[in-house]
C-alpha cells in the first residue's frame, strides 16, 4: 500500500485535552516518523507537530479523530505525491 508524508500541526487550549490526545497519537505511533512539542506559556497553550509515513486513509482518520477532541485545534498536510 502507498504512503504519504503528512504533517498534523495540533494547538491544545485546553490541559484538560492532553491526555486523550496522547492516548490517540499512542494508537497510531507505528506511523509517527517524529513528534515536537512545545508549551508555549505566555499564550497558555501547547503546540504539537507530527511528522507521519501512512496511507492516506490512516492521516484522514487520524486528523478526524483528533479534531474531535475538545480543547484542541488541528490542520493537517500531506506532500503532493505518494513516496516511494
Amino acid at each position: 500500500m502507498e504512503t504519504r508524508i503528512a504533517l498534523i500541526g495540533i494547538i491544545v487550549e485546553n490541559k484538560e485535552s492532553v491526555k486523550q490526545t496522547n492516548a490517540l497519537l499512542h494508537e497510531y505511533g507505528d506511523y509517527i516518523v517524529g513528534r515536537m512539542g512545545i508549551p508555549y506559556h505566555p499564550k497558555q497553550v501547547n503546540i504539537i507537530s507530527i511528522v507521519l509515513d501512512a496511507p492516506e486513509n490512516v492521516i484522514a482518520a487520524l486528523s478526524g479523530k483528533l479534531g474531535q477532541i475538545s480543547g484542541i485545534l488541528v490542520k493537517s498536510m500531506m506532500a503532493k505525491e505518494p513516496n516511494a
